[in-house]
């Protein structure tokens, strides 16, 4: 049994009553989490730091740069990202086929 997260209230799956819907939700969180792990490594990288000279934003320029971090890596995610959220989605599905 797998318990998925999403905007909506907590739902459980069950081997037998395994839908079109919950395959969406796993992929949409197996995805979210490959966007979250890759802006943390992006992060991790420096590139939420203003470059030499920057762009002259000032303070608001450092506030904004975590938004840009985020639009990045979703980005990554939708170009196909390092293969994390396929694999997760992978082991969700089996998981959840399996119980």
């Amino acid at each position: 049994m797998i318990t998925t997260l999403s905007g909506s209230p907590p739902t459980t799956i069950t081997p037998a009553t395994i839908t079109p819907a919950d395959l969406s939700r796993l992929r949409i969180a197996a995805e979210q989490l490959e966007s979250g792990f890759l802006a943390e490594m992006l992060k991790a990288a420096g590139l939420d730091r203003p470059a030499e000279g920057g762009f002259g934003g000032g303070a608001g320029e450092e506030h904004y740069a975590s938004f840009l971090i985020d639009a990045q890596a979703q980005a990554l995610v939708r170009a196909g990202g390092i293969g994390l959220a396929e694999s997760l989605f992978e082991a969700l599905k089996g998981h959840a086929e399996h119980g």
